[in-house]
């Protein structure tokens, strides 16, 4: 037997058994078994007394006495339970049996000194336990070690398949263990950080001596998982910097300056210039940049972009800007082109809808090198799109586009183009550690000198009125207001309907303002047309699903109404309380909810209200969502770890990113003696798996 051994090797278990346990719980091998942990454990080590007792739901206690009074008790319709009192010298407590046998009720031990064992209630001042575990002998009764509770279901318990057989097969397989597996991590690594011995982990994991063994064996396998998921992206990265040649851009020249000096409309935060000198030494080099460009809604991002793409154009280099919908890369197009009026320098819009003339100018002003910045959606990826030499690309929303689809903006050059990738969605800190690990991270952290923060207030169905009466005031002062609505797919037919009847609604109070809409089902001319509309202010109200969530930029926006806002997610909410606050006026943003709220929308809307840091939002968005809904893989099981938490272990994520830093830039290559085991494990477990490491 090893642990690639299908689970029918294990002594107890043949092949329908196997086959069985395999489609209920997804176990095939031996490594599954070793791998399916404990939900938690039981201490039998103590001993609670009758006068001790306090609530505490759901905790599982031992007592030791006797029980007296067994009685048979009718009630209901000829309904029967089993009732008793257990006593010790502090106290007495009430058993209760609703199902059990005659044979169960003649086997109940009673006036004799022995141990019960389950979960205590408190009903009216009286404490009771249902269907206590009875042991006579001490031995048992006291064993020194947490025993493990499995998963496990009523499935699974009706083909004998309970937690005593859970145990059973475990305690084979550690039985066996030295034999199975060997230690994967240097030893001067667990000793500067303390770790347990990997065998002695998955001892303690299972049966644990005690507490603190448990504990140590859980940051062993925690730390292990991280380790190796970290090893993964760090020698991608490494292969990365070393293989993948780019054109190195060592001039910052006229198009930089000019700009900088002559039309920067605003002075750049110290974190754009952080973030500007980062891509900048990235650039300088003979490798390819592969840089994440984090930053909040309005924090600056584009005006980053725009100088990078002037760096390429300094050194004789076309850029492109690639955005996943039409209105995302015309809201682009519009802040590049605006930047740039009063230069010489030509930008162009390509998307599923440029004309056939447009793109035939396109095409050759590209070939040509005439054309230097090029914004565009995936018809940017098309093949007859062809640049006369591409240096860099700018990925907006990256999760938004395929592997397959990068891939074909890399072949754009013979040499790849440097890759900027940006996300005005904050990525918590542990998720932003983990899974983009691979990249160098940039982070604006600092919003543009003038704005204010966004006040943002919880009000009520019943405060309608009075929301719609702040509209009219803000309206009346010169600004203009967004109502949101919700519009999920699956009723997509009745939220439309909503929309409408609310667009009535709207219409009928604000009957003296001009009131647009903008809406999923419109044609792109359409939307194009509604929102020009509304930018130049002659609608002071949009009515809008959130199909406004990116791309709609209007300075003079000053309130947004979201209705129904228990209806969205956190990050969707930041995104969307974005869209105001672009100009130098107060800005509002309105959380209208129904009056009833589920305790996660409540802290959802509360957390709106108390801060405007999308990183802060972020974190909490991922407690209560999860990491795998915020990166798109719930499904893919990119996020499986065993152990590990995303949410709660940060700190040893932390760690584990950083020892792989160290050792990667010591043993680039894993050839170090002392890493063969480490490296052993890493290409039997991992090669061939995934694409992040290149060791031979």
């Amino acid at each position: 037997m090893n642990l690639d051994s299908p689970i029918h090797d294990i002594k107890g278990i043949g092949p329908e058994r196997a086959k069985f346990i395999s489609s209920v719980l997804g176990i095939y091998t031996v490594e599954d078994f070793l791998t399916f942990y404990p939900l938690r454990y039981i201490d039998k080590s103590r001993i609670v007394k009758v006068g001790d007792l306090k609530e505490e739901p759901d905790a599982e206690i031992q007592l030791r006495g006797k029980i007296t009074d067994l009685q048979e008790i009718v009630y209901g319709k000829g309904n029967k339970r089993l009732t008793a009192k257990f006593r010790d010298e502090t106290g007495t407590l009430e058993l209760v049996w609703f199902r059990y046998s005659k044979w169960m009720k003649e086997q109940i031990p009673i006036n004799r000194e022995l141990f019960i064992f389950g979960k205590v209630n408190l009903f009216n001042g009286n404490f009771s336990m249902a269907h206590p575990e009875i042991e006579t002998d001490e031995k048992k009764a006291l064993s020194g070690t947490l025993l493990p509770i499995y998963p496990g279901s009523e499935r699974l318990s009706k083909r004998g398949i309970n937690n005593k057989f859970f145990q059973n097969v475990l305690f084979e397989i550690l039985r066996n263990l030295p034999s199975l597996t060997e230690e994967n991590l240097p030893a001067s690594l667990m000793k500067n950080l303390k770790l347990m011995g990997r065998i002695q982990a998955f001892y303690n994991i299972h049966f644990p001596k005690d507490l603190a063994y448990f504990e140590q064996a859980n940051r062993r396998l925690k730390f292990e998982e991280a380790f190796f998921f970290q090893l993964g992206y760090g020698l991608k990265k490494q292969h990365h910097k070393t293989s993948v040649a780019g054109n190195p851009f060592p001039i910052v020249g006229e198009n930089f300056n000019q700009f900088y000096d002559h039309f920067l409309p605003f002075e750049l935060t110290n974190a754009q210039k952080r973030v500007l000198k980062e891509i900048r030494n990235d650039m300088k080099k003979p490798v390819q940049m592969n840089r994440l460009l984090q930053g909040d809604v309005g924090s600056g991002k584009t005006m980053v972009a725009l100088l990078s793409m002037l760096i390429a154009m300094d050194n004789g280099f076309q850029s492109c800007m690639m955005a996943p919908t039409e209105i995302l890369a015309q809201q682009h197009f519009n802040g590049i082109s605006e930047l740039l009026e009063n230069t010489n320098i030509k930008v162009r819009l390509l998307t599923g809808s440029t004309k056939t003339a447009e793109r035939k100018i396109i095409h050759d002003e590209l070939l040509s090198g005439e054309l230097s910045i090029l914004v565009g959606t995936h018809a940017v990826l098309e093949d007859v799109v062809q640049f006369r030499k591409l240096g860099l690309a700018i990925i907006d929303e990256q999760h938004r586009f395929g592997v397959a689809q990068r891939a074909k903006l890399w072949a754009k050059n013979k040499i790849p183009p440097h890759i900027l990738v940006m996300t005005a969605t904050p990525i918590p800190r542990t998720l932003a550690m983990s899974f983009y690990s691979d990249l160098d991270v940039s982070i604006i952290d600092e919003m543009p000198v003038g704005r204010k923060p966004i006040i943002t207030a919880h009000r009520r169905e019943k405060d309608r009125l009075t929301v719609f009466r702040f509209a009219k005031e803000e309206i009346d002062k010169g600004r203009q207001v967004y109502f949101v609505y919700p519009l999920i797919e699956e009723s997509e037919t009745l939220d439309y309907k909503n929309l409408m009847e609310n667009l009535e609604h709207i219409i009928e109070f604000f009957a003296d303002e001009n009131v647009t809409m903008l809406h999923g089902r419109m044609k792109p001319e359409e939307k194009e047309a509604n929102m020009k509309y509304f930018a130049s202010g002659k609608a002071q109200i949009m009515v809008a699903t959130t199909v406004i969530e990116v791309g709609v930029n209007v300075p003079n926006a000053s309130v947004m109404v979201i209705e129904s806002a228990e209806r969205f997610g956190l990050s969707q909410l930041h995104q969307l309380r974005g869209r105001v606050g672009r100009g130098a006026e107060q800005s509002y943003c309105i959380l209208l909810t129904s009056d009833k709220l589920t305790t996660e929308s409540r802290t959802r809307i509360k957390t709106m209200t108390e801060t405007n840091d999308g990183f802060r939002i972020s974190e909490v968005d991922m407690q209560l969502r999860g990491p795998g809904d915020i990166l798109g893989t719930q499904q893919s099981g990119v996020v499986d770890f065993k152990k590990l938490d995303l949410v709660q272990d940060g700190n040893i994520i932390k760690t584990a990113k950083s020892v792989v830093e160290q050792l990667i830039e010591k043993d680039p290559h894993l050839q170090n003696p002392e890493n063969a085991s480490l490296r052993n494990y890493y290409i039997k477990q991992y090669k061939g798996k995934n694409k992040w490491g290149r060791i031979s």
